[in-house]
């Protein structure tokens, strides 16, 4: 049985809207976190000119594969290991990364690592684009926002909902200009940022 997620199929419309935008000039996509695999193949369906590298921890690559096999489709890859831990990746450079509901998974070490392999991976004016929610000026942007952040953080205290203002930060370290930051459904944004161009 293939894995479902629920909040999978609410956003993956107003998110693939962002993506087509963001992505109209890219042509192969790491994407760091896949999940239950449901965002990879609705993705690499609707935008067809793109070739979509899945990625996540071992234990969830039987389910990604479940949703990549019953999709027939080409452009679409099996999972590889993005263990931000992990010093090397079975991949080379991308021209664009994506990731959803990740930063406030891992721990903030890790987010910082993240943004590390990111700025390694991308190729120059490369895109990264990032889903999820996130707190501005230290404050949460709703109480449902508040709510989640206490379950994150009392199931793990290294966990929580990232400030903006401090995610903006580490993107700048690695050389990623903020290109949009835009409102999503349910107290989310969607954030894009380009790795600026090397002279």
């Amino acid at each position: 049985m293939k894995p479902y997620s629920q909040a999978c199929e609410n956003n993956k419309e107003p998110i693939l809207q962002i993506l087509r935008s963001a992505f109209s000039h890219s042509r192969k996509v790491l994407e760091i976190g896949s999940g239950t695999g449901q965002h990879s193949v609705h993705f690499a369906k609707h935008l067809p000119h793109l070739i979509w590298q899945t990625g996540d921890l071992v234990e969830n690559h039987s389910g990604i594969k479940a949703w990549i096999s019953e999709s027939h489709l080409e452009n679409v890859l099996s999972p590889i290991v993005t263990n931000v831990n992990l010093k090397d990746w079975e991949i080379d450079a991308v021209d664009s990364v994506f990731t959803a509901n990740t930063l406030h998974i891992i721990s903030w070490l890790e987010v910082e690592k993240l943004f590390e392999k990111v700025a390694t991976l991308l190729d120059s004016e490369g895109v990264l684009c990032v889903y999820g929610p996130f707190n501005y000026d230290g404050a949460y942007t709703s109480s449902s926002n508040a709510s989640f952040d206490e379950h994150l953080r009392t199931r793990d205290p290294l966990s929580g909902i990232r400030d903006f203002e401090a995610v903006e930060a580490l993107a700048q370290a690695q050389g990623l200009l903020l290109q949009d930051d835009h409102p999503m459904p349910a107290n989310n944004r969607c954030l894009v940022w380009k790795k600026i161009k090397e002279c």
